[in-house]
């Protein structure tokens, strides 16, 4: 196949792209040991994520990759999911901090207030969302985003990774 490693993504993209999976990574590792900074590291990527949509609107993106239709389309539909999911996490997780009656600091220079009367049931409820629903289906489309980049890579070898360095 066609080197298409020459058609990069706006460096725009790039560093939203690396800078948001960053963010993911980290957020995750602070989950247990430092919820403080998990929400604040949340939130943060919540902003991140808007700017990015954002970013993504006003930016040119490469042609897409020669594939076949179905390929085409699942990438178009992991891609909306992975967006759609990226905004949903962190929305839970604040709504779970505000049902639960909590602001949510963001490293001290911000506090997102408590906009919802407090609710044990919706705070129990956003967290299953936040941890057991919209977490392991983000996981989900991450691997399959990372697999399919890598299939690119090594098995169909049209250096498509490349576009996102």
């Amino acid at each position: 196949m066609k080197d298409i490693s020459t058609q990069k993504y706006h460096i725009i993209a790039r560093v939203f792209h690396w800078v948001g999976a960053l963010l993911i990574l980290v957020a995750y590792l602070l989950a247990d040991d430092y919820v403080g900074l998990h929400k604040a590291v949340g939130a943060s990527f919540l902003l991140w994520t808007l700017l990015r949509i954002i970013g993504r609107l006003v930016t040119a993106t490469p042609k897409p990759v020669p594939a076949p239709a179905w390929q085409t389309a699942l990438a178009h539909l992991t891609h909306l999911g992975l967006y759609v999911l990226m905004l949903a996490q962190p929305i839970s997780g604040i709504l779970m901090s505000m049902y639960g009656g909590r602001a949510v600091d963001v490293f001290g220079i911000v506090q997102i207030p408590v906009m919802v009367s407090p609710d044990r049931a919706m705070a129990k409820l956003m967290n299953e969302w936040h941890t057991d629903i919209i977490f392991p289906a983000m996981l989900a489309l991450i691997v399959a985003h990372i697999a399919a980049a890598l299939y690119h890579q090594f098995i169909v070898k049209d250096n498509l990774i490349a576009r996102m360095k």
